[in-house]
C-alpha cells in the first residue's frame, strides 16, 4: 500500500523540516491529529535551542489537537505562532504569557484564509491517514479539519500511516473544496444526507516526502457522566425545542441541530435524544461525540455529518466493529463545509453553543477570562450563531462554587453580540430574547438564567442604570468582575450611585 514512497522514522520525517517553516497539521480536536512526527519535531526543537539554533514554526490545524502535537511542541517553544483554536493548557500558557502568538480565527474561514496567502506560503503538510495508494490516494482518519486544502496547497507532504484506524474507512469522508471568489458556485449540499466530493484526498505522489508508520489510538479522552446541572441545561433546552415544535416555529420533521463540543454540550445532545417530545433527528455539525454515536444507535439520530469523531476510545471501537451500519449514517467534512455560513442558513439548523459567560442583553463571551487570558477559542461557534434558524447558549449559572456569575451586566469579551444571541439556557430556565427591546431582555435573564443569589443584585443594577436605550452604566458595568478580582466573590459586589 505503500510502495514507491520512503519509509522513515518520525526523526528521520522531523528532520526534513526547517526553521521557520509553516506546517498545516490534519485533524479537528485530537481525532486524527498527527502523533509521531510532532514529537520528534519537539525533541528536534529541544535539541536545536540546547546547541544554541533557532527552532520554531508556524502551526496551522483544523482546530484544537492532542497532546502530542500541540503539549509537546508548545513545552519544546516550537510554536512561533499558531491559529485557528487550541485548547492544550501548556499552549494556552504559553500564548497567555505572549511566548507564542495566537489569532483567533473562525474554523470555516481557515482554508479560504490559507488558500488567498495572507498566511503565507504552507511549506509542509502531515496529515494522519488509514490507508494511501501508490497513486496518492489518502483516506484519512477520524477527522478531516482543513487537510485536503494543506495537502493541495503544500510543497511538501508527510503522512502517519495508523494501522489503528481501519483500511476500511474510505468512503466516510465527503471532500469538497469550493472554488473561491469570483469563480466560487453555490455548496450542492441541501440536506445534511448529501455527498458532493470525493472519499480520499488526491495528491501528486511526487509531493508525499515520506510515510511514517504508526499503530497509536486517538488521545481524545472520555466524557464526564451528566451532572445534576448539566442534566438540568439538557432538559430546559429540550422544553424549550419542544414548546417551539408545539407553537409551529419548528416544522413537525424537526430542523437538523448542531452542538459544540464538551461535557456540556454532550449532554444536551443526550437530553434531547431522550426527550419524547421531540422526533428522530439529524445532526449537521462539526464534532461528533459520544452522545450522538449513542443516538444512532437507538434509532433518534437517524445521520450525523461532521468535521471529526471526537469520541472515547470505546466507542471508536464501537464504530470500527460495525463499518457497514455506520457508513451509511455518518459522514465526516471539511471544516469549511461542516460549518459553512452558506448551508448552516440554508438547511436552518438548530445550533447550541456554550458560553464562558452571557450578560444582560445577550452578548456573549465564549473565549477568555476576566477579558484577557484566552481558553481556547471561538472555534465553529460563530460560524453557526450567525446564521441559525435559532441560536441557542448554554451555560451554567455560577462557576467557583458560586463566587463567580457567569451572567453579568456586560461581558468582558464580545464573540457573539445581541444580534445573534436569540436564546440563553442555564439550569434555571431558559431566556427566549428574540422580539424583546433591551430592557425586557435583562429581565429575562435576571428571572430565568440568572442564579437565585445574583437576582436581586442584578435588579438592582437595572435600577441605577436605567436610562437610555440599553440600560448600562459604564462605571459599573463591570463591577462584578471588579468584586471578584478583589475579593474572590462576585456576591461582594457594590454598585456605584
Amino acid at each position: 500500500m505503500t510502495k514507491g514512497f520512503p519509509i522513515l522514522t518520525p526523526e528521520q520525517a522531523a528532520a526534513l523540516v526547517k526553521h521557520n517553516e509553516t506546517v498545516g497539521f490534519g485533524g479537528f480536536t485530537a481525532a486524527g491529529a498527527c502523533k509521531v512526527i510532532p514529537l520528534a519535531l519537539a525533541e528536534r526543537a529541544k535539541a536545536e535551542h540546547a546547541a544554541g539554533r533557532p527552532f520554531k514554526l508556524g502551526v496551522l490545524t483544523g482546530a484544537s489537537t492532542g497532546k502530542s502535537l500541540d503539549g509537546a511542541l508548545a513545552a519544546a517553544e516550537a510554536i512561533a505562532w499558531r491559529t485557528p483554536y487550541q485548547s492544550d493548557p501548556t499552549l494556552r500558557k504559553a500564548i497567555n504569557e505572549g511566548k507564542t502568538k495566537f489569532f483567533d480565527l473562525h474554523l470555516s474561514a481557515v482554508q479560504p484564509t490559507v488558500r488567498s496567502g495572507v498566511l503565507g506560503k504552507v511549506n509542509w503538510a502531515i496529515v494522519e491517514a488509514s490507508r494511501v495508494t501508490p497513486e496518492g490516494e489518502i483516506t484519512l482518519s477520524t477527522s478531516v479539519g482543513c487537510s485536503n486544502t494543506y495537502v493541495r496547497m503544500a510543497d511538501h507532504v508527510l503522512i502517519e500511516l495508523n494501522a489503528y484506524h481501519p483500511a476500511e474507512l474510505t468512503g466516510f469522508h465527503d471532500l469538497y473544496e469550493p472554488a473561491d471568489p469570483p469563480h466560487r458556485r453555490e455548496i450542492p449540499i441541501y440536506a445534511p444526507t448529501d455527498r458532493v466530493g470525493s472519499t480520499v484526498i488526491k495528491v501528486d505522489p511526487k509531493k508525499i516526502a515520506g510515510i511514517v508508520h504508526t499503530n497509536k489510538p486517538d488521545e481524545s479522552g472520555g466524557f464526564d457522566a451528566p451532572d445534576p446541572v448539566t442534566t438540568k441545561i439538557g432538559e430546559n433546552v429540550a422544553k424549550f425545542l419542544v414548546d417551539e415544535l408545539r407553537v409551529g416555529r419548528i416544522p413537525a420533521s424537526f430542523l437538523p441541530l448542531q452542538s459544540g463540543v464538551g461535557n456540556i454540550a454532550n449532554a444536551v445532545i443526550g437530553a434531547l435524544g431522550s426527550s419524547a417530545g421531540i422526533p428522530p433527528f439529524m445532526m449537521y455539525t462539526e464534532v461528533i461525540q459520544d452522545s450522538v454515536i449513542d443516538l444512532i444507535e437507538k434509532g433518534k439520530c437517524t445521520f450525523a455529518s461532521g468535521c471529526s469523531l471526537t469520541v472515547s476510545p470505546a466507542k471508536l471501537q464501537q464504530i470500527y466493529k460495525n463499518l457497514e451500519y455506520y457508513r451509511s449514517r455518518i459522514v465526516l467534512r471539511p471544516q469549511e463545509i461542516s460549518n459553512s455560513p452558506e448551508l448552516v442558513r440554508r438547511l436552518g439548523l438548530i445550533t447550541i453553543n456554550t458560553a464562558i459567560e452571557v450578560d444582560l442583553f445577550g452578548n456573549v463571551n465564549s473565549t477568555h477570562v476576566m477579558g484577557k487570558d484566552l481558553m481556547n477559542g471561538i472555534g465553529g461557534s460563530g460560524d453557526f450563531t450567525r446564521n441559525a434558524h435559532i441560536s441557542i447558549y448554554t451555560c451554567p449559572s455560577v462557576a467557583k462554587k458560586g463566587a463567580i456569575s457567569t451572567i453579568v451586566p456586560f461581558v468582558t469579551h464580545l464573540d457573539h453580540s445581541e444580534h445573534s444571541v436569540q436564546v440563553v439556557v442555564t439550569e434555571h430556565g431558559i431566556a427566549d430574547l428574540r422580539g424583546k427591546a433591551p430592557h425586557e431582555r435583562a429581565m429575562a435573564m435576571i428571572e430565568n438564567c440568572v442564579h437565585p443569589e445574583y437576582r436581586q443584585l442584578m435588579k438592582d443594577y437595572l435600577t441605577i442604570s436605567n436610562k437610555g436605550h440599553v440600560p448600562q452604566t459604564l462605571q459599573n458595568a463591570f463591577g462584578m468582575h471588579q468584586a471578584f478580582l478583589q475579593t474572590g466573590d462576585m456576591r461582594n459586589t457594590k454598585w456605584l450611585s
